[in-house]
């Protein structure tokens, strides 16, 4: 348990912070993912939002930051079923109708391209699957997730703000070559377009669909999945930490990126190149694009 949330709200309002983004924990909520409710963990965030209130700081609280109970990915392989999609929305139910009457700002998830790639493709966060076909569908999942629990969360929270946050970057061809402008405009889609289009033009985007086609990764879905999906959204959650410059990786089947370290660029201890001027690039692309 977080002992410590009193001390750190008082520095919050001696430094004027006036909001104050946190995850709420899934499985502190419902240890077993559904059914029985663990009144002390909603007990928890009910004393972490009064008390960010009275220090007159908006709460803004995340539904799902990659925390998936256990037992969920044991009955139903996680977000590789439809059935975790469905359990989520009765999580967001339970939770915002504790914490509704006071927080009225929501993001569903947090970073939906992490979840599927970095753990079903990746393998690098959990479950730690290395599965593009899961990937695919675990992607689906989530944004079916969201499009399901955005109309439960404004029912139980009058006058809420609800959105989605998802992790962007702007992605660069190493060249102005066909070649590695194809792989740009690759990556583009699969990291960018796949999460955007759904939720603003109700539609995956259509060279990305052609690209899953002829690799048997196209993900399974329902013929309302799309409209459940492009449930309108308050706001979009922009994360940005680097750009991405790729070329076709030498020696690989065509389509296949390669990321290129650019000489004399700063990098982070992660390996990130600094570039302030991509948030201003996904920012812009963003409203003139899609009219965010």
């Amino acid at each position: 348990h977080y002992h410590r949330y009193p001390e750190d709200i008082q520095l919050m309002r001696e430094l004027g912070l006036q909001a104050y983004r946190f995850s709420i924990a899934w499985p502190r909520i419902l240890p077993t993912g559904r059914g029985r409710v663990n009144h002390a963990g909603l007990d928890f965030y009910e004393r972490l939002v009064d008390a960010l209130l009275t220090a007159n700081i908006e709460p803004f609280a995340t539904l799902f930051h990659w925390d998936l109970p256990q037992a969920l990915q044991d009955d139903f392989g996680g977000w590789t079923s439809r059935d975790t999609a469905k359990a989520f929305v009765d999580y967001a139910d339970i939770v915002s109708q504790r914490l509704g009457d006071r927080v009225k700002n929501w993001t569903t998830l947090n970073e939906p391209f992490v979840v599927a790639k970095v753990g079903y493709e990746y393998g690098v966060h959990a479950p730690g699957l290395q599965d593009p076909r899961l990937a695919w569908q675990v992607s689906h999942h989530l944004l079916l997730a969201h499009g399901l629990a955005v109309p439960v969360i404004r029912a139980n929270s009058s006058n809420a703000q609800v959105g989605i946050t998802l992790n962007l970057s702007s992605v660069h061809g190493a060249t102005d070559s066909e070649r590695d402008q194809y792989i740009a405009r690759l990556e583009d889609g699969i990291a960018n377009r796949w999460y955007i289009e759904p939720l603003f033009r109700g539609v995956y985007p259509s060279d990305i669909m052609d690209y899953l086609e002829q690799n048997n990764l196209v993900p399974q879905m329902e013929n309302e999945d799309a409209a459940l999906i492009a449930v309108p959204v308050d706001f979009l959650g922009v994360n940005n930490y680097s750009r991405n410059v790729v070329r076709q990786k030498v020696g690989a089947a065509p389509g296949t990126a390669e990321h290129v370290r650019i000489t004399g660029a700063e990098y982070t201890e992660m390996g990130w190149e600094v570039y302030p001027a991509g948030l201003r690039e996904v920012l812009v692309r963003l409203h003139q694009e899609y009219h965010v």
